[in-house]
């Protein structure tokens, strides 16, 4: 384990050097934020709508991280974010006093990586922006992985050599961490509290053994010989890099 958050050190130390754009209609907003961010190194870009951040990218912008507010005049959050992902596969986390389930839903649902509600604290704000970067910019330079299996997590398919696998949710969530921890041994225990979201317990072993055999058997070539969800034995499973 040392090992492995050796190796992502160096990685995650590009995070001061990210691009973040802000897109809120409030200028004030904007500012806070914006300075917020660059005491933190970060360099920021502010749009005062959706239809100026779609212009930025369009005119070559490469964020790393997207701010994004859904209440906005003229092209909601929301609607912006479906065309920008038309642009950029950078994380998009929504700022927003729109708060209700299915606001939220609606949000994840049409591209948005995760959520902040409006008013939040400086350590809310930062411990997200640092969450998702951190993701992206240690995993997006990734290799391909056997067989040219991809994740789509907007459209949460998982596709190999071109053909849609047909995985449950819970097994697209178990492929969807263990890409996330790529290069580093995940527990049974992380896992199953971290896909299941409950207690671990001796019994739970059993469920994430069977589990894992069944999303083998769907996404390996050979499942006795797993070469994407490889067994680390005495540290768990690992996704190489």
């Amino acid at each position: 384990m040392l090992e492995c958050v050796q190796q992502r050190k160096g990685k995650a130390n590009k995070m001061n050097d990210a691009n973040i754009i802000i897109v809120d209609d409030d200028p004030g907003i904007r500012t806070v934020v914006r300075l917020l961010l660059e005491t933190r190194g970060y360099s920021v870009t502010e749009a005062a709508s959706g239809y100026e951040a779609l212009e930025l990218l369009s005119g070559g912008a490469q964020p790393d991280l997207i701010l994004l507010d859904i209440m906005m005049p003229g092209m909601s959050g929301v609607d912006a974010c479906v065309s920008l992902r038309a642009l950029t596969n950078a994380p998009v986390l929504f700022l927003t006093a729109k708060t209700q389930e299915q606001d939220k839903l609606a949000a994840y649902g049409n591209g948005g990586d995760d959520f902040l509600g409006k008013p939040f604290s400086q350590a809310e704000l930062l411990a997200k922006v640092q969450s998702l970067l951190r993701r992206y910019m240690v995993y997006k330079g990734k290799a391909p992985l056997e067989g040219g299996l991809a994740l789509d997590r907007k459209n949460r398919t998982v596709m190999k050599g071109g053909e849609t696998v047909e995985l449950t949710d819970l097994e697209v969530n178990i492929l969807d961490y263990l890409l996330k921890k790529r290069g580093c041994a995940v527990s049974v225990r992380e896992l199953y509290e971290n896909v299941w979201d409950e207690k671990f317990l001796s019994s739970s072993t059993n469920t994430v053994m069977v589990h894992i055999l069944n999303l083998r058997k769907k996404i390996e070539d050979d499942a006795a010989n797993p070469k994407i969800i490889r067994t680390v034995w005495g540290k768990g499973y690992q996704i190489d890099e």
